[in-house]
C-alpha cells in the first residue's frame, strides 16, 4: 500500500507558503530550492519520498486553484523580473520571456501556478515514479 500525504488549500495562499506545505509533509527536515524546478526533482525520488511512490491528497483544491490563481503568478513573474533587475548581468533573454508570461498573466491568459502545479504532479502520475494525485 502506498503512503499517503495530504495538503490543504487552507493553509497555503502563495507559492512559498506551498513550498512550505510541501516540504513540511512531504520531506520534513530537507533542504531544497524551493523553485518549480525543484519541487518536481522532489517528485522524481530521492529526496525523502518513498521510492515506490505515493497518493497526494490535494484537499481543498479548489481553494488552491482561486488563491494560486492570477493574482498569484502576475505576483510571480514581478518577483522574478524583480530579481533579474538585482544581477548585475541579467539574462535579457529570459527577462524578455518572464516579461511577455507577466504580460499574458495581467490579462488572464494561460496557466496559472495552480495550473503549473497540477501539470508538475501530474507528469509523475503518468510515469515511473508511481504518484497519484487525488483533488478534493
Amino acid at each position: 500500500m502506498k503512503k499517503i500525504y495530504e495538503i490543504d488549500g487552507n493553509n497555503f495562499s502563495t507559492l512559498e507558503e506551498f513550498y512550505e506545505q510541501i516540504s513540511s509533509i512531504l520531506i520534513p527536515c530537507a533542504k531544497w530550492g524551493k523553485n518549480l524546478d525543484a519541487f518536481d526533482d522532489i517528485l522524481s525520488g530521492g529526496f525523502g519520498t518513498p521510492p515506490e511512490g505515493f497518493i497526494l491528497i490535494w484537499n481543498n483544491s479548489n481553494i488552491s486553484r482561486e488563491k494560486l490563481g492570477n493574482a498569484e503568478t502576475v505576483r510571480q513573474y514581478e518577483m522574478r523580473l524583480r530579481a533579474y533587475d538585482t544581477v548585475i548581468n541579467p539574462n535579457k533573454t529570459n527577462m524578455e520571456f518572464v516579461s511577455m508570461k507577466l504580460e499574458k498573466a495581467r490579462n488572464n491568459i494561460g496557466p496559472t501556478i495552480y495550473d503549473v502545479l497540477i501539470h508538475i504532479i501530474k507528469e509523475h502520475c503518468d510515469s515511473k515514479d508511481g504518484i497519484e494525485l487525488i483533488l478534493k
